[in-house]
């Protein structure tokens, strides 16, 4: 059966680059495999240096080290290898668009008819808005139904630089051209959110201020900076992780049911909870965030060091690497539920997940005997590394007399569906070619995001902390991150550092 998605040329820019190798070709290569790809494509890498033979070569060799599949089979890839193009050309020439266009024109010519046009830009944020004019002037953007391009993160380091880059962006493409990719949201347990959501009567009526207690929100890194202390050095966690992931992950959990799932309903529904949050304000920031830098510990059974020695770090750095924060959404669904967000690099073990407490029981019956380990009702979704979904609930224990204890239900991507979670990349880059913006952040979305943020990042930046490192690596982050939920009767739910 033909394949019914239109022909299409994806050219990435920075083609050369590791975003490339590690996820991108991989991702392009397993959607050929399983069919998803259009009939008829060409993929055009775009890169400073280099020819065509040694770029399918090096993707080759990436596939075997980075692709969930492994190494390719030799026929596949030939079949796959042969629609690769390659151009070498600095990304500030003329000749660079009149070469893309004229590849453009030739598959086009080749396919018989128009095709869609994905510019993938895996380029520093200095070069989108060089690119996008370069695509503009020859014409490349002109077809607003079939050209499309993709920016990864970061959108700006703040609110102004994000207006000054969308502004280059909108000169050329209209907003629903541009996809701003964030591969948090191409997970499927994130997706997964809304299916468990509104796609079940039993848990959106009690999805509201009377039965949920608090929402956790935890995204923790086992790994350090490992070599890109110059760039983090620019950033921190909270323009690297919060301002993107963990607030759309917030969205998604606090958004509103939807009247339809069309993109921008959608993505409406993400706006209203950022527009609903409470504003930070810097001089209270103490009451509702806390940052942190790990100093030296253990991680993986090995020594490491502090953030401030590793390479490209400034010794006296003031650069945070965890930040916890208290959120309130103001709307009559949450009011007064706290949505704390945690991030951190060099943390007890890698893992992201949204735990959602609910509300103690009113009355306990039980005696207290039979009750001391008594937890309320959780729910834990899981977005990575293990794919799944758990809800922890009240059960007799076996024998006499009655004692209660703490129990699971647990779905597991994997099992329950036999067979392998497709790679984030895998998920948006399909999105992208068929044209559907579900997935991707919005203008608006990102100027919320940052407008939210920015009176903390000034405070951050205005007042270097006095006590940094403050957390040994390997934990959980500073104490005073346990301290923000003391104070308000709650604690961190910490998974095992070494899960079964």
């Amino acid at each position: 059966m033909a394949n019914p998605i239109a022909p299409t040329v994806v050219a990435i820019f920075g083609a050369t680059g590791d975003l490339t190798q590690r996820k991108l070709i991989p991702a392009l290569f397993n959607l050929f495999l399983d069919q998803e790809l259009p009939r008829q494509f060409t993929i055009v890498g775009v890169g400073r240096r280099g020819d065509l033979e040694n770029f399918r070569e090096s993707m080759r060799q990436a596939l075997g080290k980075y692709s969930r599949r492994g190494e390719p089979n030799e026929e596949k890839w030939a079949e796959f290898s042969g629609r690769i193009r390659y151009i070498a050309e600095d990304f500030q020439s003329v000749e660079l668009y009149e070469k893309l266009k004229a590849e453009v024109d030739a598959s086009e010519a080749e396919f018989g008819q128009p095709a869609s046009r994905v510019y993938y830009l895996s380029v520093p944020p200095d070069i989108f808005g060089r690119v996008a004019e370069g695509l503009g002037n020859a014409g490349l953007s002109a077809a607003k139904d079939r050209d499309r391009i993709v920016i990864e993160k970061p959108f700006g380091r703040d609110l102004e630089s994000a207006e000054v880059l969308n502004k280059k962006l909108i000169e050329h493409f209209d907003e629903q051209q541009i996809y701003r990719i964030d591969h948090y949201l191409g997970k499927e347990t994130v997706q997964n959110i809304l299916a468990l959501r509104f796609g079940n009567a039993l848990y959106e009526p009690i999805w509201n201020r009377r039965y949920v207690d608090n929402v956790q929100i935890t995204v923790a890194e086992e790994v350090g900076v490992e070599k890109r202390g110059g760039y983090y050095e620019t950033s921190g966690a909270l323009r690297d992780m919060v301002q993107n992931h963990l607030l759309q992950l917030m969205c998604l959990v606090a958004m509103e049911p939807l009247v339809s799932f069309d993109a921008d309903e959608v993505r409406n529904k993400k706006v209203d909870v950022l527009k609903a949050v409470r504003p930070m304000e810097a001089k209270n920031r103490h009451l509702f965030s806390v940052r942190g830098q790990y100093g030296p510990g253990y991680s993986g059974g090995m020594s490491v060091p502090a953030y401030r020695k590793e390479v490209g770090v400034d010794p006296h750095s003031g650069t945070e690497t965890y930040v916890a924060l208290k959120l309130y959404v103001d709307n009559w669904r949450w009011h007064n539920v706290p949505f704390y967000l945690r991030t951190g690099k060099r943390m007890a073990r890698k893992v992201s997940q949204v735990v959602i407490n609910f509300c103690p029981v009113p009355h306990q019956m039980f005696p207290a005997s039979s009750t001391d380990d008594f937890e309320p009702n959780r729910m834990i979704i899981n977005i990575q590394p293990e794919e799944g979904i758990s809800v922890q609930f009240q059960a007799k224990e076996p024998g006499a007399g009655m004692r209660l204890r703490t129990v699971s239900m647990d779905f597991n991507y994997e099992r329950a569906f036999q067979s392998e979670s497709r790679e984030a990349y895998e998920t948006l880059l399909q999105e992208v070619i068929e044209g559907n913006t579900t997935l991707f952040m919005r203008a608006d979305q990102e100027h919320l995001a940052w407008e939210l943020l920015m009176p903390l990042l000034s405070a951050f930046e205005n007042s270097p902390p006095a006590n940094f490192p403050n957390y040994v690596a390997g934990t959980w982050g500073p104490e005073t991150s346990d301290l923000l939920l003391a104070k308000d009767g709650h604690r961190w739910y910490n998974p095992p550092v070494h899960p079964q």
